[in-house]
């Protein structure tokens, strides 16, 4: 492993990273089971990568890939480790404000936001069933949003965001949306500001492959559902706003065969569990800590926890705070996705509204990799036409 590590000049965090990723093949090291080998052929061409020139097409792939910031925002950033809505410390906002003041806040609306619904129009069980199919409709009937004043958008986001609630299971009032939910999921008071905590730190996260997916909806004039439907979507991958599930699944194995024997599973194939270890926090999710730092998981969940960072040193991400709190509160199955996805459809509407300033189209060239096209002189079946 420190071979590796100094070849790539990285932290053995980032090395279990790319092996999670599926860039770095691994290995038992045949002469010493404790040990792990890595494939040299993966380490040279991480290493290549990283010395690549800065020439167009490098530049252009990393700005898709993540090496480069691509799209302006004043929406969020991250310093020191922590993330900050338009300025203001993401981690430090959760400790008091709602939902409703970081749409505020990241919309640049001048009224306060409400996401209340006095009646709900969802019909079968809740969960992310309905929550898609309130919004396909909403987003086939949808208007365009160029041409439309500011404050209009705003109400319309709004009735977005307390249409989704609804779909997860929120109870219809006009109370603030953590205590819709809580009530719906008939939890008390308590757990209602766990919700109002979590639906904070999830608000927004910069620019993610859902903000971007909106952002490309709303650059053709797309309608508010159509852009928040196109980034929920994108949410919903296992490997973005639905990886709770992913830790979900973790944590029945570790309640069913104990954190011992999945550990050790892990740790022998050199693979990093699931929602542990974050790329833009190498010294740890905040968001995480902040929301774990209010409730006490089950024993057996804090115990894998500890032992994955004590022997990994991986600390948890927001999924296993997200998977976590939905384990000690019995939550509904649903529930982590519900939250994540109820919270960033305040960012994803943000990203939505802040792109209508830039009258473009997002449109990013490809750099076609397959066979020459062939010549004009030459017919669909590559044979030379005959003079």
């Amino acid at each position: 492993m420190s071979e590796a590590c100094n070849l790539l000049g990285v932290q053995p965090q980032t090395l279990y990273a790319y092996v999670s990723r599926g860039k770095l093949e691994v290995a038992p090291d045949p002469a010493d089971t404790r040990r792990r080998l890595y494939r040299a052929e993966d380490v040279a061409v991480l290493a290549k990568r990283k010395q690549a020139g800065r020439k167009h097409e490098t530049l252009a792939a990393n700005t898709l890939f993540g090496s480069e910031p691509s799209i302006p925002t004043a929406l969020c950033a991250f310093s020191r480790g922590r993330p900050y809505y338009r300025g203001r410390d993401a981690v430090r906002m959760a400790r008091t404000a709602t939902l409703e003041d970081a749409a505020q806040l990241l919309w640049g609306a001048e009224r306060a936001v409400d996401f209340s619904c006095l009646k709900s129009a969802r019909s079968g069980k809740p969960g992310r069933d309905a929550a898609f199919a309130a919004l396909a409709s909403l987003a086939a009937a949808g208007h365009s949003t160029g041409g439309r004043l500011t404050r209009v958008l705003h109400a319309e986001g709004q009735n977005l965001v307390g249409q989704l609630a609804n779909a997860f299971g929120a109870w219809p009032g006009a109370e603030p949306l953590h205590l819709r939910l809580a009530k719906g999921w008939k939890q008390p008071a308590k757990v209602a500001e766990l919700l109002r905590t979590a639906l904070v730190l999830l608000a927004d996260h910069e620019l993610t492959s859902s903000a971007f997916v909106a952002r490309i909806a709303a650059s053709t004039g797309a309608s508010l559902p159509a852009c928040l439907l196109a980034g929920l979507t994108t949410l919903s991958g296992p490997l973005h706003g639905d990886a709770s599930g992913r830790v979900r699944a973790l944590f029945s194995e570790v309640e069913r065969l104990g954190e011992d024997q999945v550990l050790a599973h892990y740790l022998s194939n050199g693979l990093s569990p699931a929602g542990f270890g974050h790329h833009l926090y190498p010294d740890g999710d905040p968001r995480a800590a902040a929301l774990l730092a209010l409730f006490e998981p089950p024993k057996v969940i804090s115990r894998f926890i500890a032992k994955v960072t004590k022997l990994t040193g991986l600390q948890p991400n927001i999924d296993v705070a997200l998977a976590a709190l939905v384990a000690h509160h019995r939550l509904p199955a649903d529930a982590a996705f519900g939250l994540f996805a109820t919270a960033r459809s305040v960012g994803l509407l943000a990203h939505s509204l802040e792109q209508l300033g830039v009258a473009q189209v997002i449109r990013p060239r490809g750099r076609y990799v397959g066979p020459m096209p062939e010549s004009h002189d030459q017919n669909a079946y590559g044979e030379s036409r005959k003079a």
